[in-house]
């Protein structure tokens, strides 16, 4: 019997082949952390005693979610992970000033490649699996192990592969894909599974909109999100990879826990309603839903083609008077390319607010916090009770289109609708 993507990319990094189910010593290319799991995983990582990070080119510290620093917590604990960079010789340390979001960073800066095995402790780290690479997250402890031996311990995931056929509506992008689905499956349908996502629409999807659906795979309970290597693949990782790098494609004959198809024609933008992913309808159903603040960006939406279709609509136009809209590019060449577009111009414009890259917003830590009773259309990943700040306050999940259009109306809405 053939192999899953998951399965070639697992065996490639153990000494035997790997099947679903067995548990394995896994070879690991990066190990990632960021500025709120990074001082747990180094405090774990003292207690072990090599002294050494297994190298100190594969250890990626991205101080990202409180940065630059919110107050003397998040001081501290930056500081932690800037002086463990420089004892330790760490070569991807991102300061502030050069620093992005770290699942948009990563991928830009070539640190991460098709075939790869990546941990990071950070959920989101499924993100790389849109280049073809077996990317998980993993605890603090887990990170601290494969920082100092290059290696994780794991049970190997079964695979549910995920077909949509037919072109896609106009408004419909990655970020509408992986909120139907996840409406279709559950929060649960791919526990501690890879997902392949494959079929005409994914082909045809771009890298960012690619990066989206990988990023989600974890909200519906998936160790990982898989996408098949192509030219789209090694147009975006060749002008960027700074070593060699393997990819590996599914044997025709491999075993699928379940394959699911779906009809990507018939999707339209959608919104998941609070407070879970899974809890979504098209936009055009949505009802009226006044809304206080809108936020595009962060590892899901923060990339420059958000920015592009997020300021295609807000140009000439103006932020509803009620509405605060928070603009987070993904990383500093992100907001570099976006401002030599006119993107950044349009934005302030239109009277939102740009800000220097961070995960803040997204999980309630600074730059946007909601109060009691408030309402966001965010494009971020997550709209679980008191995410975003107050626990009576409420996220909705969109994507860049439908949060523009939004800020325009002052409510949920369809691009067609401010167009």
């Amino acid at each position: 019997m053939g192999q899953t993507l998951a399965e070639k990319i697992l065996s490639a990094h153990t000494s035997d082949p790997v099947r679903p189910g067995e548990f394995a010593q896994v070879r690991v290319d990066v190990a990632l952390a960021n500025d709120v799991t990074a001082p747990i995983a180094i405090r774990e990582f003292e207690k072990i005693g090599t002294g050494k990070v297994f190298n100190p080119d594969s250890v990626v510290l991205v101080p990202d979610h409180f940065a630059p620093n919110k107050d003397i917590k998040s001081a501290a604990q930056c500081a932690i992970m800037r002086n463990f960079a420089r004892d330790q010789e760490i070569s991807h340390y991102f300061e502030v000033g050069k620093m992005g979001i770290e699942h948009v960073l990563l991928p830009e800066q070539g640190l991460v490649l098709p075939g790869d095995v990546v941990v990071g402790a950070d959920s989101h780290t499924c993100t790389y699996g849109a280049l073809g690479a077996f990317s998980t997250g993993m605890g603090s402890t887990d990170i601290a192990v494969a920082m100092a031996t290059g290696e994780i311990w794991m049970r190997v995931p079964e695979t549910i592969r995920i077909v949509y056929t037919g072109v896609l509506q106009p408004w419909v992008g990655g970020k509408d894909l992986i909120l139907y689905t996840i409406g279709k499956i559950g929060v649960s349908g791919a526990l501690y599974k890879a997902i392949e996502f494959a079929g005409q629409a994914i082909d045809a999807l771009s890298m960012a909109g690619r990066f989206t659906m990988a990023n989600m795979a974890i909200e519906a309970g998936a160790k990982a999100g898989l996408f098949a290597f192509d030219d789209k693949t090694r147009t975006y990782v060749d002008q960027r990879a700074t070593r060699e790098y393997t990819p590996y494609a599914a044997d025709e004959d491999a075993d699928y826990a379940a394959t699911i198809e779906i009809d990507a024609s018939l999707i339209k933008p959608q919104v998941a309603f609070p407070y879970l992913p899974e809890n979504t309808r098209p936009v055009s159903e949505a009802g009226n839903i006044p809304i206080d603040q809108v936020v595009i960006g962060s590892c899901t939406n923060g990339r420059v083609e958000d920015l592009r279709v997020a300021a295609g609509i807000l140009r000439g136009k103006a932020v509803h008077a009620s509405v605060r809209c928070i603009i987070l590019p993904g990383s500093q060449q992100v907001y570099l390319d976006a401002l030599r577009e006119g993107l950044i111009e349009d934005f302030i414009t239109a009277g939102a607010a740009v800000s220097t890259p961070t995960c803040g917003p997204c999980l309630g830590g600074h730059m946007g916090v909601l109060a009691a009773g408030e309402r966001a259309a965010s494009t971020t990943n997550r709209n679980f009770r008191g995410r975003m700040g107050h626990p009576e306050s409420e996220v909705y999940l969109v994507g860049p289109a439908v949060a523009a259009a939004s800020a325009i109306a002052g409510r949920i809405t369809r691009p067609q609708e401010v167009l």
